[in-house]
């Protein structure tokens, strides 16, 4: 899944964003509004990661999406 599919279903997303990164607080959640940036800033501050390992997560969770079947796969051109 792409961050752009990923902004649009945010509301249908928050469950996994909350299992996957349990410190994120409701209302964390909630101010993100689906900005890829600000998800990071998050997580690194309830983390103690740094930027490259937020992003890193970020795609890990997207690519987790995507297995799910939360995204159709789609054809080859």
């Amino acid at each position: 899944m792409n961050w752009t599919i990923a902004e649009g279903k945010w509301k249908e997303l928050k469950g996994d964003l909350k299992s996957r990164w349990a410190k994120l607080t409701d209302d964390d959640i909630g101010v993100l509004s689906g900005k890829r940036e600000a998800l990071a800033g998050k997580l690194m501050e309830r983390y103690g990661v740094l930027k490259d390992d937020a992003e890193r997560q970020i795609d890990e969770w997207l690519a987790t999406l995507h297995d799910k079947g939360r995204e159709p796969r789609r054809s080859s051109p």
